[in-house]
């Protein structure tokens, strides 16, 4: 199996972690390249038993064929792995070096077993959808599409903005908030979720538009068919907003028209065997540790 370890940042603390990585990578003879920048960090720290490859850009995929990209890190190291794979289909398995860890559900004392399950084939994959953000004006450059989120939000000035917002051309509503969330079922235990959203199962079709501490207390989170599209006129106190696409960010004006879609295409996260989404629930939320339980 031929695969891509991918990383932000080399944490000491994680040293042994990605040090036992690639020892198995190595024992079960796994063909290994690395993401260019995180290569040059592990060097100095990581003992490669077995050579490795590089990579530096999303262009390597066009001439190289990968079986799987393994992340280490959180959920928003899955996030910016997805800039990479872009429409390639390449499966995404997570590796939990973070804190809560939707997306990224392998713990790292799991590796060893982990590893072995991948070099047996024992693994299924799962699409998540994404959305693609289209604007009258050039932002984002090549990426515009998340698989979280997209978001509008006021940057400048602590007054709130207004959020004009249409479905298939139709007026919907004029949101008087701090900002305004459009996530995917992927994106609903994200941002959304802390903004009094829904939790929505993977592959159930929708999008979740949440409003970000909005004036009117009956303004309340509201589930689209992802077949929509649902665009948005801004305005506010001050010239300039912010826009993100999951942890990337442009600054706005007025002038932008913008309008959020489903992608073209989604990406593929590994599913392991005894990892279901409703387990991952219950494990990040604590549900179910009530002691009238056990």
């Amino acid at each position: 199996m031929q695969v891509v370890i991918y990383s932000q940042l080399l944490k000491e603390k994680d040293i042994p972690h990605v040090q036992e990585l690639f020892d198995l990578l190595a024992e079960e003879q796994f063909s290994t390249y690395v993401y260019g920048p995180y290569l040059e960090e592990l060097r100095p720290h990581i003992n490669f038993r077995k050579d490795v490859g590089q990579i530096e850009s999303h262009l390597d995929f066009r001439i190289k064929r990968f079986d799987m990209i393994i992340t280490l890190g959180g959920d928003g190291t899955i996030l910016k792995a997805a800039t990479l794979v872009r429409d390639y289909g390449i499966p995404i398995l997570g590796i939990n070096l973070g804190r809560l860890g939707f997306l990224a559900r392998v713990e790292k004392t799991k590796l060893k077993e982990t590893l072995r399950l991948l070099s047996l084939g024992r693994f299924t994959t799962e699409k998540r959808d994404m959305l693609y953000l289209e604007s009258n004006l050039p932002i984002f450059d090549e990426t515009p599409f998340a698989l979280n989120d997209f978001t509008l939000l006021k940057r400048d000035t602590s007054s709130m903005i207004t959020i004009h917002t249409f479905v298939n051309g139709s007026y919907l509503n004029s949101y008087w908030a701090d900002g305004l969330i459009v996530a995917t079922p992927t994106g609903s235990t994200g941002y959304s979720l802390s903004c009094g959203g829904p939790i929505v199962f993977p592959g159930s079709g929708n999008f979740v538009v949440t409003p970000v501490a909005p004036h009117n207390l009956n303004v309340r989170p509201i589930v689209l068919s992802d077949d929509s599209v649902i665009s948005f006129e801004i305005e506010g106190r001050a010239e300039n907003f912010l826009c993100t696409l999951d942890s990337r960010f442009e600054t706005i004006t007025s002038v932008h028209s913008l309008a959020v879609r489903k992608n073209d295409f989604g990406i593929q996260l590994v599913k392991l065997p005894g990892i279901s989404f409703m387990d991952t629930l219950r494990s990040k939320l604590n549900w179910g540790a009530d002691r009238r339980n056990h």
